[in-house]
C-alpha cells in the first residue's frame, strides 16, 4: 500500500472517530508521550552554558528516535494497518473542527462561556476578550491548526512515511513547549522553533492555496501573500490570510500575552471586524471543504 492510499484511509478514520475519550483516558496519546520526552529533556539539559547547542543536540536525538520508531514499525507484520492507525491518531481534523465549533456554541450562550471555550485552544490571554476578539481567536486557531495539525502531518507522511510524520509531530510538539522567546527557552528552544518553521514552510502555503482554490479565489493571490506578511509568524499568516479572505473577516490584530497588550496588525484589514458565532461556524465549514480537497488529492495520488 502506498503512502497516499494509507493517508486516504487515515484521513477517513480520523474524520470518523476523532480522538475517543474512552481510549485516551486509558492510554497515553503519542503526542503526550512526545511531550513528556521534550519536558524531561528540558528539565535535564536546559541549564548552565551552551543552551542553544544543548537544545539542538536534544532535538536531533529526539528526532532520530522518532524516525527510528517509524522505521521499526514499518518492518512489523501488518505494518500498513499500523501506519494507518498511527497516522489517523496524529491527524487532528475531527478534533480541531469539534473544538472550534464548541467556541461558537459557547459564545451563543455568553461571552464569558465563549472565552472559556476558546481558552482551551489558544495561548493568548482571554479574560478581557469581547465577542469579536473571541471569534477571531477561534477562527485563527482553525486556520493555523488546520495547517500544522492536518496538512503538514499529511504532507510529511506522503513525503517520508511514518518516520516523516513522527519527526514532524515531535518537532511541532517541541516548538509548542520550548519554542518561545522567553528567558528560559530563547536559546534552548531555538532549534525547535527554527526547525518547526522549516517543516511548516511548504505546508502553510499549501494550506492557503487549498483554502483559496476551494473557496473560489475570493481575493487575488497577491492579497493573500501581502496579508500573510503582516503576521508575526513566517508560516501562520498564510492559512490565516486565506481563511480571512474566504470569510471576509479581519483576523489577528491586537491581543494580550501574559498581561501585555500587543498591537499586532490585522490580517485582511478591510474584512468584517465585528464577527461572531456564525463566522466561526463558517470557518468550520471551510475546514471540512478543505479537508475534502485534501482527501481528493490524496486519492488521486493513490491511483496515479
Amino acid at each position: 500500500m502506498t503512502h497516499a492510499a494509507a493517508l486516504v484511509c487515515a484521513l477517513l478514520l480520523d474524520a470518523l472517530l476523532g480522538e475517543p475519550r474512552w481510549l485516551w483516558a486509558r492510554l497515553p496519546h503519542p503526542a503526550v508521550l512526545m511531550g513528556r520526552a521534550v519536558g524531561a529533556a528540558d528539565r535535564r539539559y536546559n541549564t548552565g552554558a551552551r543552551r542553544q547547542l544543548k537544545g539542538t543536540a536534544v532535538l536531533g536525538a529526539l528526532c532520530a528516535g522518532a524516525a527510528l520508531a517509524g522505521l521499526i514499525i514499518a518492518q512489523l507484520p501488518g505494518a500498513f494497518l499500523i501506519e494507518i492507525v498511527v497516522a489517523a491518531i496524529l491527524l487532528a481534523q475531527r478534533s480541531l473542527a469539534d473544538h472550534v465549533a464548541a467556541v461558537a456554541a459557547a459564545l451563543r450562550l455568553s461571552v464569558a462561556e465563549g472565552r472559556a471555550a476558546v481558552a482551551r485552544i489558544v495561548g493568548r490571554d482571554t479574560f478581557a476578550m469581547d465577542g469579536p476578539a473571541t471569534t477571531r481567536a477561534a477562527i485563527e486557531s482553525a486556520a493555523e491548526n488546520f495547517s500544522d495539525g492536518v496538512v503538514a502531518p499529511a504532507f510529511w507522511f506522503l513525503i517520508a512515511g511514518l518516520p516523516g510524520l513522527l519527526v514532524y509531530k515531535l518537532v511541532n510538539t517541541a516548538d509548542s513547549m520550548i519554542g518561545y522567546r522567553t528567558p528560559r527557552h530563547a536559546a534552548f528552544g531555538w532549534a525547535a522553533a527554527r526547525f518547526d518553521d522549516l517543516l511548516n514552510w511548504i505546508p502553510a502555503r499549501l494550506t492557503a492555496l487549498v483554502i483559496w482554490l476551494v473557496h473560489g479565489c475570493p481575493a487575488p493571490w497577491s492579497a493573500i501573500r501581502r496579508d500573510a506578511g503582516l503576521h508575526r509568524s513566517p508560516n501562520a499568516g498564510w492559512p490565516e490570510a486565506a481563511m480571512a479572505a474566504a470569510l471576509d473577516v479581519a483576523l489577528s490584530g491586537p491581543r494580550a500575552y501574559d498581561g501585555e497588550m500587543r498591537a499586532f496588525p490585522f490580517v485582511h484589514p478591510d474584512g468584517n471586524r465585528h464577527s461572531g458565532p456564525d463566522h466561526i461556524d463558517a470557518s468550520v465549514a471551510v475546514l471540512w471543504r478543505s479537508w475534502a480537497a485534501l482527501l481528493a488529492l490524496s486519492a488521486l495520488l493513490a491511483v496515479a
